[in-house]
């Protein structure tokens, strides 16, 4: 018998959480659909049964009373949605799964205060269960020593430059090897690398002492498609919505739901001025943060003031190049996954990887919603009718 991967509600991305507060205050009673794509269509199919039986035992999770006081300490969180939280539970129900001629399918449906923390657990799920069945021989042990030699490889790449302003963040949750894993690589950054103190998972920062960090995803964006009466004013409504839920933090907003152009067409100046920051999770990194850049010195505002924040298949290397470019031009900041969580030493000359998996919104209100994202493989929706309609609104070419 399995023993449970999950052991905690927290065990998931802060952004969920925060999502999920900003959802039950404005949009308690809405409906949407998620589905489970893997983009380079592996064959996760055998692996049903299994899933099913961790989403038997996810049921049994729930809120305990040092969960909560820890999450009331945080500031972000009201009383209202913390005590309604002591009593939610995940429901089996809401989720359809099967092995589609080895396609895993998933989709999960209900009301969008339910269905909105199914997304990263279950991932973690299913990315712990194909790694143990793969690669049941690699664990803690390699997973650090191959960290100390990329943070060797870092140190020396980086001996002549100044990195003082490099802010290194756990996006790892989703796609890593085992929670073990993820824990562990924390835990050693946590005290050996300048300046880490921040992961986007609420149960090791609650564990460790550090920052949960993580605002809003792409389904904030998507449901708003149907939560306007004009799509054209979607995303300055889910910009507006979201400041109302939190005026005073959790400032930083994600820009490629319907393309970075269209983003900043509607992100204005008084926007601009209140979120402390934008954050890249597609397309070109530096032509990215130059239209950022550019875009703020066009509303007049200071881009040292504000700060961007990188997530999109993050390495050192990467980051790297992004840091050198951009130094003492904007503050700056590095949230990677994989290739913190997920990438390990298996056989000679390969590494177990990060498998690319998501749970994307696909409906909101029994309607269709899309993400037309800055790099083509993410754009999400299969009806071809609203991805052109969405185009059309909002001035998008090219094959997306």
């Amino acid at each position: 018998m399995q023993s449970p991967i999950l052991t905690s509600l927290l065990d998931t991305d802060a952004y969920k959480l925060h999502m999920q507060q900003a959802v039950f205050h404005h949009y308690p009673d809405i409906t949407v659909a998620a589905e489970f794509r893997c983009r380079n269509n592996e064959k996760l199919g055998i692996y049903v049964d299994a899933i099913k039986y961790q989403i038997g035992l996810m049921e049994k999770l729930f809120l305990t009373e040092n969960e909560f006081n820890y999450l009331n300490q945080t500031g972000y969180f009201k009383h209202d949605y913390l005590m309604w939280l002591k009593n939610w539970r995940f429901n089996h129900n809401l989720v359809t799964i099967r092995d589609d001629n080895g396609e895993l399918y998933i989709r999960i449906e209900g009301k969008w205060l339910d269905v909105i923390l199914w997304e990263v657990p279950l991932l973690a799920v299913i990315s712990e269960i194909a790694h143990r069945d793969r690669t049941p021989d690699v664990g803690i042990e390699q997973a650090i020593t191959h960290l100390k030699d990329k943070l060797a490889s870092f140190n020396h790449k980086t001996a002549s430059f100044d990195m003082s302003q490099f802010l290194l963040m756990d996006f790892g949750t989703r796609r890593r090897y085992s929670f073990k894993v993820q824990e562990a690589v924390v835990c050693y950054l946590k005290d050996h690398f300048p300046d880490f103190n921040s992961t986007s998972n609420y149960l090791l920062a609650f564990k460790y002492g550090l920052k949960p960090v993580g605002t809003q995803a792409h389904e904030w964006f998507q449901a708003h498609q149907r939560l306007t009466d004009n799509l054209s004013d979607c995303q300055r409504k889910a910009l507006h919505v979201w400041l109302e839920e939190y005026p005073h933090d959790l400032d930083i907003a994600l820009t490629d739901c319907i393309t970075m152009d269209a983003f900043l067409k509607d992100f204005d100046k008084e926007l601009a001025t209140r979120y402390q920051g934008l954050r890249h999770d597609s397309g070109d990194p530096i032509e990215w943060g130059e239209k950022a850049i550019a875009h703020y010195q066009r509303m007049g505002i200071d881009p040292k003031t504000k700060i961007l924040v990188f997530s999109d298949s993050l390495n050192f290397d990467k980051a790297i190049k992004i840091y050198q470019h951009f130094y003492n031009r904007v503050k700056l900041s590095f949230g990677m996954g994989g290739h913190l969580a997920c990438d390990i030493p298996a056989k000679k000359d390969s590494n177990t990887k990060a498998l690319n998996i998501v749970i994307k919104l696909v409906e909101c209100n029994g309607q269709s919603v899309a993400k037309l994202s800055d790099s083509p493989g993410k754009t999400i929706s299969q009806d071809t009718n609203f991805i052109e309609e969405l185009k059309r609104t909002f001035d998008v070419t090219g094959n997306i």
